[in-house]
């Protein structure tokens, strides 16, 4: 009834175009260049939103209790993150500060599903949330005969732990693990999130089961693929040929996280790799994140063994705890006695020509969408021991620290590559960024249909912001600062971000969630 109401409104304004359509409507944007990537719209118009829909699309005025002026700025549909890792409340804000309206916690995924869900409702988010099935917590669960504890911190404190990193499980351990995740999907995951490089001693039917798990169930895999080394054997390039093997075999779709930091300096054969499965039907999709460095545990498989420095081509100064660069004695220290502590890797030098160039064409690439693997933000307690920040205090307290991409992924997109320096068009961008990851999903997750667009009848998660001064702000020295430019976030309709203030009440954010059938 709403768009039928609006398309006549819309039909009478065409016939008499000096007549002002007055319509009651919770919240109107007037005068913003509206950019949709689906249908190709980018003029100026105005939007009109009634609950958490928005019911117009119009060149002519519209009214509403609520008016933002957009003259100047970007209406876009809210970006959408399908690599989340921060689940405290202020993890949230630094994402919905940035025009993220939806963060999904796919590449790790977590278990049991059902108490993460319920855990998350408390919260009252400013953003949706969701989360995949997690096979390195299935995997964790088996091997040490526990029962999964859905926290960042049963994975941190099993990196004691390498057996069930390293061993190929029996017959008994592989049906745990995969109940344990079948178990997950019944109760509402988004998918199986597949942490392969930090368990890469596991079998080719383990695998391969996973991918067949998956079809079963119509949902995707997430993975971060096996290996993360140019030098062969065990290679990123191995390990893309193994994710798409088994989704050309099995017809699942499989989905390999942060392709930019797994490739390393390989990005134009594992790009190859993608573009040549999906010119096969193979359903094999991507993403990229926009910095040349990540975020681990320390006691990561990728850095064990005799050979490690030389096949990551890393040394301790590579490594970064707080605002410093690590020394030898304090890596030793923190892999033997601290192994599950995140620390941020550095794998290119974006001051380089050469290593920007790499992370570029994985960012650029027309099949590569946008997410930020956006971490945990943290802080040294009094004993020195970092803790995740879990408090309510806005901005974040000055000694919590993260890795930029956490709070600045979207917006050094909208600054370096559009406005500065041109590699990709706005509209582009906003693809990368909302449409590409709703359609990603889309199949198997029927809410995201109504995502990733700026169409009548879609949800209103929208972001306004000013092309001309949206800029990240986060770097590695001080990742703790906030983004600039964007004026307005609405999450369901509400306004998570108004005037370029966070909204501190905003408990807005709804679960993006498959059927529960158990």
């Amino acid at each position: 009834m709403l768009k039928a109401k609006y398309l006549a409104a819309s039909a009478i304004a065409a016939l008499f175009s000096s007549t002002v359509v007055v319509l009651a409507n919770d919240v109107v944007i007037m005068g913003g260049r509206v950019i949709d990537p689906e249908t190709g719209l980018d003029a100026i118009r105005n939007v009109a939103i009634e609950g958490d829909k928005i019911v117009a699309i119009s060149e002519f005025p519209l009214e509403g209790d609520v008016v933002i002026d957009a003259t100047g700025h970007v209406v876009s549909p809210g970006f959408i993150d399908l690599h989340h890792h921060g689940q405290n409340i202020g993890d949230y804000r630094m994402q919905v500060i940035q025009g993220v309206t939806t963060g999904l916690e796919l590449e790790s995924g977590l278990l049991p599903i059902g108490d993460w869900y319920e855990t998350q409702a408390t919260k009252n988010l400013p953003m949706n949330y969701g989360a995949a099935a997690g096979w390195t917590y299935s995997r964790i669960a088996t091997f040490s005969d526990t029962d999964p504890l859905a926290t960042a911190a049963y994975f941190q404190d099993a990196q004691i732990r390498n057996d069930w990193k390293m061993d190929i499980a029996d017959a008994d351990q592989s049906e745990h693990i995969l109940s344990l995740l079948e178990e997950g999907l019944k109760e509402g995951a988004l998918g199986i999130g597949i942490n392969a490089g930090y368990a890469p001693g596991y079998g080719q039917k383990e695998y391969f089961a996973l991918a067949e798990l998956a079809k079963e169930y119509n949902v995707p895999t997430f993975t971060h693929v096996r290996y993360a080394s140019n030098t062969e054997p065990q290679s990123s390039f191995e390990a893309v040929k193994e994710l798409i093997g088994n989704a050309a075999i099995t017809g699942a779709h499989m989905h390999l996280c942060h392709i930019n930091s797994t490739s390393l300096s390989d990005i134009h054969a594992t790009l190859a790799l993608i573009e040549e499965a999906q010119a096969q039907g193979i359903s094999v999709t991507t993403e990229a994140y926009p910095y040349g460095a990540a975020n681990t545990v320390v006691g990561a498989a990728m850095f064990s063994g005799p050979d490690w420095r030389e096949r990551m081509d890393s040394t301790a100064n590579n490594f970064q705890l707080g605002a410093d660069r690590m020394s030898e004695e304090e890596l030793a220290d923190y892999q033997a006695n601290k192994p599950g502590t995140f620390i941020t890797w550095h794998f290119l030098d974006e001051n380089n020509p050469e290593n920007l160039a790499l992370l570029d064409a994985s960012v650029t690439h027309p099949s590569v969408l946008i997410a930020s693997d956006s971490v945990f933000w943290s802080y040294f307690d009094e004993d020195g021991n970092v803790k995740f920040y879990e408090g309510d205090e806005w901005p974040l307290p000055e000694k919590v620290f993260g890795h930029p991409r956490s709070t600045g992924s979207y917006t050094k997109i909208l600054r370096s590559y559009v406005r500065e320096r041109g590699l990709l068009s706005l509209s582009e961008a906003i693809r990368k960024m909302s449409l590409m990851p709703a359609q990603t999903l889309e199949e198997s997750v029927p809410q995201m249909r109504n995502k990733g667009r700026i169409q009548v009848g879609m949800d209103a998660d929208i972001v306004v912001f000013d092309p001309l001064t949206v800029a990240d702000l986060a770097t590695f020295a001080n990742a703790n600062q906030l983004t600039l430019g964007v004026q307005t976030v609405l999450v369901n309709g509400g306004f998570a971000v108004r005037d370029g203030e966070l909204v501190l009440d905003a408990p807005y954010g709804r679960p993006i969630r498959n059927t529960v059938t158990k």
